[in-house]
């Protein structure tokens, strides 16, 4: 079995909503026809021993090949091992093939065909969009629908992902092909080549490539349109070289879209038809394994070693014994098995024995019984040698110093013991928190009960359970490869179900997104939510999401500039301050929309880039990321994944961090907020996060961790545990500060409502597939906002299914977010009804689910054995019982039931 890792070929370039980690460079090799496996040349080298230098052993200095050939054949008597164990062994190697990029002509002038493919075998996907005539507020676009090929999947609002595949039988590439029309306004087409199995990403120089369709000037004269060299790509290529855009656009396109000095003009260009090779690498990982077994010879009372292995080829054993628990190699003395060789008087080179049928080779040694254990590597040649955890491999020759078979391979791999005793110890430490969590619940409990602590002092304790709990967590999460629900669950049983703790409030609120994509046009949104207070809270809610409320260069809020500047499109500060009493008047809590990952500049550097800012927060360009091309910051590394269309904060600077810290604390002093939601949270780490949230502590937050859902294909994968688990990472590092939007259950929704596959909405341990169903008090499910619903519509509900969906997230665990366009149509009615059910049955974001039926056409479910739910048009009935079940609500393909106790 072998896994396929990427070497990396070109410079990774981050944007947002990708995880590009992993750094890469070109190597360009021309005239590669087929793709073939070598060794890679920067292999990391298992053993540091010099150049064998082979020395001719005369017959009687050398292997006596009598008793050698005899305990060659010895048979192994199963009984009589007493050591067997079997190590895996792992090597890499590159794998060397092409891509392609051809331009051509379709039907006629109007129509042409980009292809992009690839001959290394692979799930490739295209991840790519498109630049308009005259758009400077963004690199990329999606295309038309018409312009996407089959199976292409949507990547929020700006990109597209088509797989890559063979086009007819016998092809030796996979590729894509994407159509367009020459009439249309489309300036230029971008993309990067990615691969799915191992998430790298493959660009040029770091950059996109980007394919111009026009030429265009700007009136300064600057060219941005074409070049007359493309550097490093040689030969045909050149013809492509012409026809790359620039990609350093200027921030001020960005910052003044009316600004005339950013107009562009179109000049008219006649498409030239190429088509180049170009090469590409990735890295396979082969995985071996190797078996030793020993056990003593009666007849001789010597030590038999048999060694095997699955490697195929010339195998060589480099190997020496030792006296003792030190571990110093020695020569034994002769005899030595066929085609051993000595290595300049410090170890023996024994060449395998090909098994029979050719499926690996073997060996049997024979060594006297002063000797306490076998040290060896292997060698497939000068580059590759195969180590146990980068140490000699040691095999134990006495049966006093085997441990039994199950502790056998921790002896032998280095490092076992101490990560034993610090699971131990681990073990005890988390124990005892755990321990301290319930001794605070108690104590909380009885003193709740006898009314002798007062409301603070009540607070203080439930705040030191979450910091108990979020420790006890962070271990858990440094000892695990991926998060377990049962966890979780523990950890949030040892907690009451109402709490009110910074960031993640009493655990019953109901939130509502109080605005959608065209607010801002009228002018005076606060004041027109305002009227609607009143309104709102008698539906149920407790807590209101507005707007960003800071300046920004786009109306919708989202490209911050002045952060001090409360002047927004939405209304004045003393509007923003007049609607957020109101709220408070009526009972609801109110959170801002903050954007931390970016900020727009106000002045250009010497080089003419936007990255100096001005207003009560005039950083210069260190607080800009340095690995953003696009904006030459002088701060540090992101920490997370860059945003393309404004400079990228650098939140590791401590005055950066200092001046947001005393922004938020004034919102929430000057304004009013009781929490946040905050914007773009990939782009740089949680811990920041988590530093900003205890200096303000909010009532609640709620993280915006937004990318891709697992898709092959095109067709959504049943199994979504790595989305999940990302954004479970984000909220841990967090320290579990703060909560974020269920983007998973979103997705699954999406797929088991529209195809009628609800078995989709059960995972394999039958618990909820999103976040929801891991860490609950922590997942804000939703199934609309301002970027996915409304007029931008980028990721929109399946249409007529919106109702199934609220169903599901007001029914289920997790803090429910209802959509303002929702709550304001011919859905309200049914909304109403779900929000009651939730409210008057005391649903909460802990709330036990049991789902008892996830199939095609049904799934239905019942929480903490109240409400029975159903979705789908099958068939589904609650259980009779200790209990009755009352109708209470449904709709299109959902029905909600309620429990009553049987009397008598």
């Amino acid at each position: 079995m072998s896994t396929v890792t990427i070497r990396p070929l070109l410079p990774s370039y981050r944007r947002a909503n990708l995880n590009f980690r992993d750094r890469t460079n070109i190597l360009l090799k021309p005239n590669y026809i087929n793709y073939s496996i070598k060794s890679a040349p920067n292999a990391r080298r298992f053993c540091s021993f010099k150049k064998l230098q082979k020395i001719t052993v005369s017959s009687s200095t050398s292997t006596s090949t009598s008793p050698a050939t005899s305990t060659d054949t010895t048979p192994v008597r199963p009984g009589d091992v007493f050591f067997k164990e079997t190590f895996p062994l792992k090597r890499t190697h590159a794998v060397e093939g092409k891509m392609f990029v051809r331009l051509q002509k379709g039907k006629d002038e109007k129509n042409w065909q980009l292809s992009v493919g690839c001959n290394i075998p692979g799930k490739w996907i295209l991840h790519w969009g498109v630049s308009f005539v005259g758009d400077n507020g963004s690199e990329w676009d999606q295309p038309p629908k018409k312009m996407r090929p089959p199976g292409s999947v949507s990547i929020k609002d700006y990109a597209i992902e088509t797989p890559l595949k063979k086009l007819a039988e016998g092809d030796v590439f996979d590729q894509v092909n994407i159509d367009f029309d020459t009439r249309s306004d489309i300036a230029a087409i971008n993309f990067v080549l990615k691969d799915e199995e191992t998430g790298a990403w493959y660009q040029h120089r770091g950059r996109d490539f980007k394919v111009p369709l026009v030429d265009y000037l700007q009136h300064d004269g600057n060219v941005i349109g074409t070049k007359s060299t493309f550097g490093l790509w040689p030969g045909a290529l050149g013809q492509l070289s012409k026809m790359i855009l620039k990609a350093d656009t200027s921030q001020s396109g960005i910052q003044d879209s009316s600004s005339e000095s950013c107009e562009l003009k179109q000049e008219n260009k006649h498409l030239e038809g190429f088509y180049e090779e170009l090469p590409i690498v990735k890295e396979i990982i082969i995985e071996n394994t190797v078996s030793v077994s020993v056990r003593k010879c009666p007849e001789t009372a010597k030590t038999l070693l048999n060694l095997e292995t699955d490697l195929t080829g010339d195998v060589v054993v480099h190997w020496g014994v030792c006296r003792d628990d030190s571990k110093n190699w020695e020569i034994p003395a002769e005899p030595y098995p066929p085609e051993t060789i000595v290595f300049k008087n410090k170890a023996l080179r024994t060449l395998l024995q090909p098994k029979e049928g050719g499926k690996g080779c073997s060996r049997l040694f024979t060594v006297d019984e002063e000797f306490a254990g076998f040290l060896f590597v292997l060698k497939l040649n000068e580059n590759t040698w195969l180590k146990c955890m980068e140490n000699d491999f040691y095999i134990p020759l006495t049966s006093s110093s085997c441990l039994p078979a199950e502790s056998v391979q921790e002896m032998l791999i280095p490092g076992k013991a101490e990560e034993a005793t610090q699971e131990v110890s681990q073990t005890a430490y988390t124990a005892g928190i755990i321990k301290e969590i319930r001794n605070l619940v108690s104590d909380f409990s009885s003193d709740i009960s006898r009314k002798t602590k007062s409301k603070e002092a009540q607070k203080s304790i439930l705040l030191e359970i979450e910091k108990l709990a979020a420790e006890a967590y962070s271990i858990f999460r440094t000892t695990a490869p991926t998060f377990f629900e049962e966890a979780a669950v523990e950890l949030e049983e040892s907690k009451p179900p109402a709490k009110i703790s910074p960031g993640t409030g009493t655990g019953f609120e109901i939130l509502c997104q109080g605005f959608n994509w065209e607010s801002h046009k009228s002018g005076r949104w606060y004041m027109e939510l305002k009227e609607k207070a009143t309104e709102l809270s008698s539906l149920g809610f407790s807590v209101i999401w507005l707007p960003p409320p800071t300046e920004s260069v786009s109306p919708e809020g989202y490209m911050p500039r002045d952060l001090y500047n409360l002047s927004s499109r939405y209304g004045n500060i003393d509007e923003l301050k007049d609607v957020v009493n109101k709220f408070h008047d009526v009972g609801m809590k109110i959170l801002g929309d903050v954007v931390l990952n970016h900020r727009c500049a106000h002045y250009q550097n010497q080089n003419g880039v936007w990255n100096i800012f001005g207003g009560r927060l005039n950083w210069d360009d260190r607080a800009v990321v340095a690995d953003d091309p696009h904006f030459q910051g002088r701060g540090n590394k992101s920490s997370g994944d860059n945003f393309h269309a404004a400079p990228n904060i650098d939140h590791s600077q401590d005055f950066v961090r200092k001046d947001i810290k005393e922004w938020l604390c004034w919102l929430r002093n000057e304004i009013g907020y009781d929490g946040w939601r905050l914007d773009f949270v990939r782009g740089f780490w949680g811990g920041y996060v988590k530093d900003y949230l205890e200096a303000t502590e909010p009532y609640f937050a709620v993280g915006e961790y937004w990318d891709s859902l697992s898709y092959t294909y095109g067709e959504m994968d049943h199994n979504q545990d790595a989305h999940r688990q990302r954004i479970i990472d984000w909220i841990n590092a967090a320290s579990g500060t703060a909560g974020a939007f269920d983007v998973t259950t979103k997705g699954i929704l999406h797929s088991a409502l529209d195809r009628c596959e609800y078995w989709r909405l059960s995972d394999e341990k039958g618990k909820p597939p999103g976040v929801v169903g891991w860490w609950p008090s922590r997942a804000v499910t939703f199934i609309e906002n301002h970027d996915t619903g409304s007029t931008q519509g980028h990721w929109r509900f399946p249409g007529g299914r919106e109702m199934q969906g609220y169903a599901y997230i007001l029914t289920h665990p997790g803090t429910p977010s209802v959509f303002y366009d929702h709550i304001f149509s011919h859905y309200r009615q049914e909304i109403e009804a779900l929000l009651s059910v939730r409210k008057r049955n005391k649903i909460h974001c802990r709330s036990r689910v049991e789902i008892v039926k996830a199939e095609r056409d049904v799934y239905a479910a019942i929480i903490d054995e109240k409400v029975a739910m159903k979705l789908g048009p099958g068939h589904y009935e609650p259980p009779s019982g200790s209990q009755n079940w009352s109708f209470v609500t449904e709709g299109r393909d959902y029905k909600s039931n309620l429990a009553n106790t049987r009397r008598g």
